[in-house]
């Protein structure tokens, strides 16, 4: 059952007869140079076809020992499945047709739901509510092979840890320093924040592994003439691409660097969230899939999931190397900087206030965005004063208001703009027993960490309320 308003439904509907059927035709890889090239090629309804790339900049002879191309086959078509999502949503035709493997029926089911919960915002945004059964489903070419048998193999216990740029991956990167010299980073396209991160973690190219994902233009050519466009679960992919250099560098331990914060839904009371691929429920469902279908020898897990953002943002202020080179806004991602007009840069101003000087603010975002009267609807959005959080990677209402009512309380001169908004419009709302010393103590049970790093995370936690300032 689809519900949508009249444009959104005659738009979806035409674009679903006009292209009833979207292909996920084959893909290619080949080692040229020190580089896997893996290609894809996807095709909507013999009308459109999409040839997006994958280039892993790595020494062949750097490979596993145990690597296999039934293995090596096995982890590309399943980064072919999520990859896919991007181009099938531009029409989402109602089959999609897969011609490598068939997938199983307990497959099936993990892609229904991973492409109808990650793409969650998609179908708000463009007003969509449907029902994942009957939103599409798979067919399979004559020639589809069996999916391939998962397979065990040796990997060191060493970390691979995703790097983007912000100050949650800088805070894991931080706390695996102390389990050995072999961890090795892994960054999807470097910009400008994640190069200087890792100069100033001082990592060695043989430490770094990049990997370039390159969005065929006939999709971007699409949405401008009105096909369906919105946010996909770029974390899922990550998850499939960091688990192929794992197998290719025979490396045990996949580390992300999503917190329990990210649970939280976008629109309260529904499932609709923004980070749902970096929430604990699609972790658990990937950590099952993977060692099902691929390899049991892969453990993917989420480093500070028992922590929230603001514990965070309270490790991060004391890494003050990285205060100047971090970036955590996606709007000023192309120039390296940050944007001072968004969301993103509010909440990571707000989540940083009770631990930074105003002094040390104004050096890393060049003014106090506390001032600024245009950012008053995200400031709604952010304390749960509106109906939704802003569609971002941000922290939970709680957390926000925990560090607003600190800053509040502590200052007894002027308020700038939007605190003293906060004090006299919004405070008289929020639950009393909202605090910042209770959320600092928080530590939240659901994870995947073993004995060693959840012992180690509970004794750095312990003391964050003495970083307040």
């Amino acid at each position: 059952m689809f519900i949508m308003s009249h444009k959104s439904i005659n738009n979806f509907e035409k674009l679903r007869q006009e292209y009833p059927v979207f292909t996920f035709e084959k893909f290619d890889y080949n080692f040229i140079n020190d580089k896997l090239t893996i290609i894809f090629h996807f095709n909507l309804n013999n009308k459109y076809n999409f040839y997006p790339q994958l280039t892993f900049h790595i020494k062949k002879s750097h490979f596993h020992y145990e690597l296999c191309d039934e293995l090596l086959q096995n982890a590309i078509f399943n980064i072919g499945m999520i990859e896919l999502v991007s181009y099938w949503k531009a029409a989402c035709s109602p089959e999609i047709h897969i011609k490598p493997f068939k997938l199983t029926k307990k497959q099936e089911d993990f892609w229904k739901k991973l492409y109808k919960n990650g793409l969650g915002e998609f179908f708000y945004t463009n007003k969509i509510r449907c029902n994942a059964d009957a939103l599409f489903k798979f067919s399979y070419g004559k020639n589809a092979h069996p999916t391939p048998k998962t397979r065990k193999i040796n990997l060191s216990d060493s970390f691979l840890i995703p790097v983007g740029g912000g100050k949650d991956s800088i805070v894991g990167l931080e706390i695996l320093k102390n389990y050995g010299k072999s961890n090795k980073t892994l960054v999807v396209n470097h910009r400008g924040a994640t190069q200087n991160v890792l100069k100033t973690a001082e990592l060695t190219d043989e430490n770094k592994i990049e990997v370039q994902r390159t969005i065929y233009p006939l999709l971007l050519e699409l949405n401008n003439q009105g096909f369906l466009n919105g946010h996909t679960p770029f974390s899922a992919l990550l998850a499939f691409v960091c688990s192929l250099n794992a197998i290719l560098y025979g490396i045990k331990n996949i580390a992300l660097s999503n917190e329990s914060s990210a649970n939280e839904s976008t629109i309260p009371g529904t499932k609709i969230n923004h980070q749902y691929s970096k929430s604990f429920e699609f972790e658990n469902d990937f950590r099952q899939y993977f060692c099902e279908f691929v390899s049991p020898s892969v453990n993917y897990f989420s480093l500070l999931r028992p922590l929230n953002e603001l514990q965070i943002g309270a490790l991060f202020s004391g890494y003050t190397k990285y205060h100047k080179v971090f970036r955590s806004c996606n709007a000023g991602s192309k120039s390296d900087i940050w944007c001072c007009n968004c969301s993103k840069c509010l909440f990571t101003f707000i989540i940083l206030s009770p631990f930074l000087s105003s002094e040390d603010l104004l050096k890393i975002f060049g003014s106090n965005l506390f001032d600024n009267e245009n950012l008053k609807g995200y400031f709604e959005q952010l304390t749960g004063f509106s109906k939704e959080k802003p569609f971002e990677c941000v922290g939970t209402i709680n957390e926000v208001n925990a560090a607003l009512l600190y800053l509040v309380k502590k200052n007894n001169g002027k308020l700038p703009f939007l605190l003293d908004y906060y004090k006299n419009q919004i405070l008289p709302n929020i639950d009393s027993r909202v605090n910042i010393e209770s959320v600092l103590t928080e530590f939240d049970n659901e994870h995947f960490l073993d004995n060693n790093i959840e012992n180690a995370l509970k004794s750095i936690i312990e003391n964050l309320h003495s970083r307040l300032i």
